[in-house]
């Protein structure tokens, strides 16, 4: 017998561009149960659809899948990736059942658990307690099996003391939180989680992470929509890069995580920031540039460890009367896991004004990275509030040896950071 639990062949999905998708309700169910003999309903709409778009200018139209085919097998936990809008969403909904392809079909094989959107799959009007219950019982388990992980599942969404609420009451931490629980503890051979998981707070998110992580080792299969390389990368033997609705890169996640992480550098490297659509914050202030100078002001194109170096970020303000302005900068591996991070507020430098057009700079001595590439991400936030922020991948810097300690020494093993130390013997 097969392993391969999940099978995709061809699957595309096509949607008219302001028009809300019709969903299936149970009537419909049971009317093309007593008429499917006589007709194909489906195949009869979808066909209409591929009709209507191939005789329009397309312009209403789009492909959130297209050809996208793979396999899964048995146990394996398989990251997917992709920018927003690449198709991620679409296609754990089509797995999940939630919604059809406009072609080609999935195969999946199990009981199905899925996280994926806050609202999706608990009715409002019920309680946190009836809810656990309704989601057995759509998975198929018997009330006896529940009770056996009702307890385990309150205490792991830390929500006892609100589980006889409705849940239109919750909020949406609170939501995701049973939810995820739900998900997680019911048994499910498959789980889909997406980037729900977000969501919650730090500390609950590595609790989730951990979660699937030992759902990974009970041989359970697991696919995971995350923007969080360094958790795809922790929890995934594989992962699936999508781009504008098709297969991109399918491998090793380290691989395709650099794959991911290089169409960004190479597609913003010559072009203004301002022209990067995918980024977060309220855009009060925006980047417009990114470069790195030494301290006389000459352009670098590389960095020596140890060397002197100033960051450059280039800003354009719409409200000149925000105060309380505070940048960052994070620096990263190329597979995505954060090497450090540091903002201007951690000096106490909050910035009471900026103008309309103008640069923040940042002056590092002594630049303590060993020789590699490495990626930047920058934010602004004001008054708390994340005004702009990059997506990984923005920037990069590339770092070469250099004599960090001033002896002409260089180590003959690689690592990320180099230390200044003052040894003595007593």
């Amino acid at each position: 017998m097969s392993d391969v639990v999940i099978r995709a062949e061809r699957l595309s999905k096509l949607y008219r561009i302001g028009q809300r998708e019709k969903f299936t309700t149970l009537r419909d169910v049971i009317s093309r149960t007593f008429t499917a003999p006589f007709r194909r309903w489906f195949k009869n709409n979808q066909n209409e659809i591929v009709s209507n778009y191939q005789s329009s200018t397309s312009n209403n139209y789009i492909w959130a899948l297209k050809d996208v085919s793979f396999e899964v097998k048995q146990g394996e936990v398989v990251g997917i990736i992709g920018r927003n809008g690449a198709g991620k969403s679409t296609l754990l909904k089509i797995l999940a059942r939630i919604t059809e392809p406009t072609e080609g079909y999935a195969e999946v094989r199990g009981r199905v658990g899925s996280l994926l959107e806050v609202g999706t799959g608990f009715h409002p009007e019920l309680t946190g307690r009836e809810n656990i219950y309704l989601s057995g019982a759509v998975l198929g388990m018997k009330k006896r099996e529940i009770d056996r992980k009702f307890d385990e599942i309150v205490a792991f969404a830390e929500m006892e003391k609100f589980i006889d609420t409705p849940v239109k009451y919750y909020s949406s931490g609170m939501y995701v939180r049973l939810a995820f629980a739900v998900a997680a503890h019911l048994d499910p051979e498959i789980l889909l989680v997406d980037e729900v998981l977000a969501v919650g707070d730090a500390a609950f998110q590595k609790k989730c992470l951990g979660k699937m992580g030992d759902v990974a080792k009970e041989g359970r299969t697991v696919l995971f929509v995350s923007h969080n390389m360094a958790a795809i990368e922790n929890l995934c033997s594989r992962a699936i890069l999508l781009h504008n609705g098709r297969i991109f890169s399918e491998g090793e996640t380290r691989s395709v995580i650099r794959t991911y992480l290089q169409s960004f550098l190479s597609e913003t490297s010559s072009s203004s920031l301002l022209d990067v659509i995918e980024r977060e914050g309220t855009g009060d202030i925006q980047f417009t540039d990114f470069h790195v100078e030494d301290i006389y002001g000459n352009k670098l194109s590389v960095i020596q460890s140890g060397q002197d170096v100033v960051f450059v970020f280039k800003f354009k303000c719409k409200n000149e009367q925000l105060r309380n302005i505070d940048f960052g900068v994070g620096i990263y591996t190329l597979t995505g896991e954060r090497l450090t991070i540091f903002h201007s507020q951690y000096k106490n430098q909050v910035f009471e004004k900026v103008p309309k057009e103008g640069e923040a700079r940042c002056i590092i001595k002594r630049f303590p990275f060993a020789p590699g590439r490495y990626i930047i991400k920058i934010s602004i936030i004001v008054n708390n509030v994340v005004a702009d922020s990059t997506p990984l991948g923005i920037g990069y810097i590339d770092v070469v040896e250099g004599d960090f300690w001033g002896t002409g020494k260089v180590p003959k093993v690689s690592f990320p950071f180099l230390i200044d130390a003052e040894w003595s013997i007593m």
